[in-house]
């Protein structure tokens, strides 16, 4: 029998222990084949805003998902060698060379990886079809897709894979020359029995783990300063490393004092859920983090793009509350008006007269400091007459509108700096004005140039523009506003607003900004969501193929409990108890950990995140359990085949 006959001998016998493997390795393949096709599909490209980079944001998630299939690669890639020490250790034991075993086990991965790849380009392409239509859809694009074998996507699919093989290959090579023989046939067993009592150290250790965690939590709750980088950096490695330590030391403490209160004495289900768990925490440490820092970061990932994706009609019309706005040309407004009547539109027209000012606005959190800067003042009564709602201030008191406040400061909690007063420096006299408080949202459009917007009564507009119409920097301005009832007509008249934007002046409308956003969310939301699918087929899988080594190790434990009287339906609730233990324990605190991030990316999304984590949560939580349903539906085999 040829080296090659064996491999493929070996492959038929391991397919049906290594299923998800192959199935989390083709379903990333195919991915990565159906993101590089999207890259050159110039259909897609030519529909959208001329803002979207396609091309970028899908080179971009290929990059993701390299990183993604090497993680998993290498970690199951790992399991497996592990799983198989004692097979190599036999081949040498009957006189085989290492050097004959590494060119059957590379062979095998080759193999195993073609076949993976072919599959997935295979599957790719049958289904990129369907992507594409998604992607369509998400970016709200009509068409149907013409269907195109991408033949450079294939070939980016292809190099990858080399990667890949090379990588697990030099992890192969290097396990089979370093480890003795009698390293392999003990490589399985079990690494870590707790057999004294845990120091003072360590008890300080375990502590420091949820230390660090907090820690974490606490500073992504005001991290959002001068020094935003680095509060990141800080969050992410005091919660990753205190994550780290949770699992190596913290709860294995934890279990090691719940047994020490039972005198050791523990019952048939927790000698088959907690004394597992207690045996192997250390040496699951490294999977365990990996699992839960990558449920974090992908659980943040697709909420955030939902929650971008969700409220873009609600922050875009906070940055442009009237569909089009056109300042100081009444020709071209008059001109706006006629073509919008000759094409049967409807709509609200109303002009603004106000005017703006220099000003200095004061800054409370900071002794004599203020900034200074041009003012635009809109009276409340004008706006309520052009539709919007808007209360009116007091006599010399003004109200500041801004949907980019939290950009402009250092920090989220605006409250801290309302109220405070605004100077206006006369030929005869500085005249102050209170600023009770800000509402982020524009009062006008975003593209209105110049000035902060401050909202006054037309009393105070009026005395404002008699102290200041003499001074430097006094501009008068006459804004049109135009708001297009029917949702339906807004395409038609942004295509007809689109030719008063020249160089020398431009002012963006409510649609054209609208569908620029939509199409960029939407882009954002379809590459998260896959790349959430490819982390969690990875993370999944990868805990998978640790609990089916640790039910093989089991075996001889449930032949005894079966000789002691213990029946299968009794072995199996424990079991389930350890499942849920190992499934709960990472996607919890994964969970935990994206609550915190999310809330801390808030100056990002501007938008209530809450349904869109929900959702998020939900879905992620819901397919992360199938794999717990796999995991126990191989233990029951386990135990059956033991009660033979």
């Amino acid at each position: 029998m040829t080296v090659f006959d064996l491999a493929i001998r070996s492959m038929r016998q391991n397919v049906k222990h290594y299923y998800l493997y192959f199935f989390a390795l083709i379903f990333s393949m195919s991915l990565f084949f159906i993101f590089a096709s999207l890259k050159y599909d110039q259909q897609v490209q030519n529909m959208l805003d001329s803002s979207v980079n396609f091309t970028t944001a899908f080179q971009s998630a290929a990059v993701l998902l390299m990183v993604i299939i090497g993680i998993f690669t290498v970690s199951s890639n790992s399991i497996f060698l592990r799983r198989r020490s004692r097979e190599i250790g036999l081949y040498q034991l009957i006189g085989l060379s290492k050097g004959w075993i590494i060119r059957y086990l590379l062979l095998e991965n080759i193999l195993l990886g073609l076949g993976a790849l072919i599959t997935g380009i295979i599957c790719g392409a049958i289904v990129s079809r369907m992507f594409v239509l998604i992607l369509m859809n998400l970016l709200n694009l009509n068409g149907l897709p013409s269907i195109d074998f991408s033949v450079l996507a294939a070939l980016e699919t292809a190099v990858v894979f080399i990667l890949v093989i090379v990588i697990t290959s030099i992890q192969m090579i290097v396990m089979i020359t370093r480890r003795t023989l009698l390293g392999l046939f003990q490589a399985d067993k079990q690494p870590d029995l707790i057999s004294k009592r845990p120091s003072i150290f360590t008890a300080i250790i375990a502590v420091l783990g949820v230390i660090l965690i907090g820690y974490g939590y606490q500073l992504s709750g005001h991290m959002v300063d001068e020094q935003l980088v680095f509060n990141a950096l800080l969050v992410m490695a005091s919660t990753i490393i205190g994550t780290y330590i949770l699992f190596r030391v913290t709860i294995r403490w934890c279990l090691y004092w719940f047994r020490k209160r039972k005198n050791g004495h523990l019952s048939l289900y927790n000698s088959l859920s907690l004394a597992p768990l207690m045996h192997r925490m250390k040496a699951n440490a490294n999977s365990l983090t990996l699992i839960t820092v990558l449920s974090a970061l992908t659980l943040t990932l697709v909420t955030m793009a939902y929650s971008i994706y969700y409220s873009v009609e609600q922050v875009t019309r906070k940055d442009y509350p009237y569909d089009f706005a056109i300042e100081n040309n009444q020709r071209d407004a008059d001109a706006f008006t006629a073509e919008l009547e000759s094409k049967g539109i409807h709509y609200n027209h109303y002009t603004i007269n106000t005017f703006r000012t220099n000003g200095v606005v004061l800054d409370p959190l900071i002794e004599s400091g203020f900034r200074e800067g041009m003012l635009l003042w809109l009276p409340a009564e004008q706006l309520q007459k052009s539709g919007r709602d808007v209360p009116v201030p007091d006599f010399d008191e003004a109200i500041e509108y801004s949907a980019s406040a939290l950009s402009a400061y250092d920090d989220i909690d605006l409250t801290k700096r309302y109220p405070t007063m605004i100077e206006l420096r006369s030929e005869t006299q500085t005249k102050s004005y209170t600023l009770n408080e800000i509402f982020l949202e524009n009062i006008v459009n975003a593209g209105i140039s110049g000035g902060r917007q401050m909202l006054v009564s037309e009393a105070t507009l009026e005395e404002i523009e008699r102290r200041m119409s003499n001074m430097d920097g006094f501009e008068r301005v006459e804004i049109d506003t135009f708001l297009v009832p029917d949702n339906k007509e807004l395409a038609l008249a942004s295509s007809l607003y689109q030719k008063y934007n020249t160089d020398d002046y431009y002012s963006a409308d409510f649609y054209s900004r609208y569908t620029s956003l939509l199409q960029q969310s939407g882009l954002l939301i379809f590459i998260a969501a896959f790349l959430g699918l490819a982390f969690l087929a990875s993370t999944g899988s990868i805990l998978y193929f640790k609990q089916m080594s640790e039910a093989e190790q089991e075996k001889q434990s449930f032949r005894t409990l079966r000789q002691l009287g213990f029946d299968e339906k009794m072995i199996m609730k424990g079991i389930l108890r350890k499942q849920m233990l190992v499934f709960l324990l990472p996607l919890f605190i994964g969970i935990l950990h994206s609550v915190y991030a999310v809330k801390a990316s808030y100056f990002i999304t501007l938008s209530d995140d809450t349904i869109p984590a929900m959702i998020s949560m939900g879905a992620y939580a819901s397919i992360y359990f199938l794999f717990a349903f796999f995991t126990l539906g191989y233990y029951k085999k386990i135990v059956q085949n033991a009660m033979l």
